[in-house]
Parts: C-alpha cells; sequence; structure tokens
C-alpha cells in the first residue's frame, strides 16, 4: 500500500465509519443476536441463560485494519429483573479500546401479549492511541496530542424496550457522555471528543409455514452532529434448523448471513460484508463476521 492510500485509510479508521458517516460505535451485521450492547433492556429479556461472543474484521489483507470483538452474557434474576455484562474491544490502526458494560432490567407486564422492560447500563471504556504512529501514515497531529496518554472513562446508559411474541420496538442511548478520544479534520489528527449514539430499532416476524418464518427488522443509528444511518435485514428461519439473510446498510453496504443450529441451545454463524463503493482504489474493502450463541 502506498503512502497516499496509507493516509487515506487511516483518516477513515480515525472517523471509525467506511463511509465517513461519523458512526463512532462499530456495526454488527448479527445486530438483531447481539442487541445487549445497544440496549441494557434486552438484558434477562430471552428469559434464559444466553452467552454469545462475536469477531467482525474489516478490510481483510489491510495491516492494522479495523477488528472488534464482543462477549455478551444475559440471563433473568427472579421474576422482574434482568443482569447483563457486555465487553466490546475495538482496534482500529493506532486506536485501541475496551468497553465493559453492566446492565440491570426491570420489566412490566401490559398485558398477556406484551412485555415492557426498562434497562440501565453502567459502563467503562480504556481507551489508548499510539500518536506516534501517525508519522508513519505521514498525518500531522495538533500539539496538544504530544505524550498522549491512554484513559479510563465511566460511561452511563438507558433503554426501553417492548416485546411481543411476533414483534419488538427498542429505544436506547447506551453512552450519554462524551469522553475525549482522537479526531481528524483536514487531514490532521486532534483531540476530539466522543459522540452519543441513540439506536431505534424494531422488528416483526412472519408465519409463513410450520417450518419457515421471515423475520425482518430495521435498525436507526444516529451519532450527534451526524446523518442518521438506516439498516433494513431479513432473516428466512427454516423451523431453529438454521437461518440465512441479507441485510441493506443505506448508501453504505450490504450483507449476506448465515447461522446454523449445531445442537439443542448452540448457533453458529457467518456473515459477509461488502461496502457499496470502495473508498480506496484496490484496497479490498469487504468485511468478515463470525457469531456463536449459547441458550442454557
Amino acid at each position: 500500500m502506498n503512502t497516499i492510500n496509507r493516509i487515506a485509510v487511516l483518516i477513515m479508521a480515525l472517523v471509525l465509519s467506511v463511509a465517513v458517516k461519523a458512526q463512532q460505535d462499530p456495526s454488527f451485521t448479527f445486530y438483531r443476536y447481539n442487541m445487549n450492547i445497544y440496549n441494557p433492556a434486552f438484558a434477562g429479556s430471552s428469559e434464559s441463560t444466553e452467552f454469545s461472543l462475536g469477531i467482525r474484521s474489516q478490510w481483510a489483507g489491510v495491516q492494522g485494519a479495523p477488528e472488534s470483538q464482543s462477549a455478551i452474557f444475559g440471563m433473568p434474576v427472579g421474576r422482574k429483573v434482568g443482569l447483563g455484562v457486555s465487553i466490546l474491544n475495538d482496534k482500529t490502526f493506532i486506536e485501541r479500546q475496551t468497553w465493559v458494560a453492566i446492565d440491570v432490567s426491570y420489566h412490566i407486564q401490559l398485558d398477556a401479549e406484551h412485555t415492557l422492560y426498562f434497562g440501565l447500563k453502567g459502563s467503562a471504556n480504556s481507551y489508548d492511541a499510539n500518536t506516534d504512529g501517525l508519522v508513519t501514515y505521514g498525518v500531522g497531529q495538533d500539539g496538544a496530542l504530544m505524550g498522549y496518554e491512554s484513559r479510563f472513562t465511566p460511561n452511563v446508559g438507558a433503554g426501553a424496550y417492548l416485546k411481543h411474541d411476533r414483534y419488538f420496538v427498542s429505544l436506547s442511548a447506551p453512552k450519554l457522555l462524551t469522553p475525549k478520544r482522537l479526531q481528524e479534520r483536514d487531514g490532521n489528527a486532534y483531540l476530539g471528543v466522543d459522540r452519543m449514539h441513540a439506536y431505534l430499532s424494531g422488528g416483526y416476524t412472519f408465519l409463513l409455514g410450520k417450518t419457515l418464518d421471515l423475520k425482518t427488522m430495521g435498525m436507526f443509528r444516529y451519532a450527534d452532529a451526524s446523518p442518521v444511518s438506516l439498516e433494513l435485514t431479513g432473516i428466512l428461519d427454516f423451523g431453529e434448523r438454521f437461518e440465512f439473510g441479507a441485510s441493506y446498510r443505506f448508501d453504505e453496504s450490504v450483507s449476506g448471513l448465515v447461522l446454523f443450529n449445531v445442537s439443542n441451545g448452540l448457533n453458529i454463524g457467518y456473515a459477509y460484508e461488502t461496502a457499496l463503493q470502495s473508498p480506496i482504489n484496490g484496497l479490498d474493502n469487504n468485511t468478515h463476521e463470525l457469531f456463536m450463541r449459547l441458550r442454557m
């Protein structure tokens, strides 16, 4: 990769978005099964103990390209309360961060078919950026970044989740505070602030037959001072044996996914995503994602 491409890749990495939408939190193709990351109200809502792992790798073949790993645990506690733990590790070239969150949810039975969950998220983020690495890519930097030290910052979030056997609606803001982090402007790196993200999502399941369902879902992602991002997903569920589907993120990417029911309670999935427009000529802009979920 030549110097110009390195500079362009790093600039996009600093804003953490292939489509330069100012989305700073990583997006997962398997977001339907990772909802605890976005909304603490999902903790314990499945009425069983769940554990899941996810790995997402962007721009295959580019050294230091974005990678994200997630680990999620959730379980009901008593009749009304749910408890969850989310761990998200994210690295992008010179940036490294690990986010650990604890979720607590409480639900109200509205009627025989509807349950309303409320959730609170308490989290802490360890963020580090090797500003010396900017020299490697020929990117200038603000003088305030000299001697930059890693940061450990707390945060809080909240959410609500309406659940029905056939559909759901979710609204959340997992990080209400805005700690400092690296930004990019006019080809120079400087110290800015993380943007607050809000998520509105919903889904409906169509019963097509005795062993075939169509799961549909949409998610709006909003980051402060940036355009709204919308993703639509459709998944065919073949009697809980396996699922496959496709997802479209407007003006950004398309993806396909498959999820196998390996054994009772164990699911393993793979997703492939490709950007609609290559941000850099000659760069592999495809994304691979692995997912595993265990229900106990």
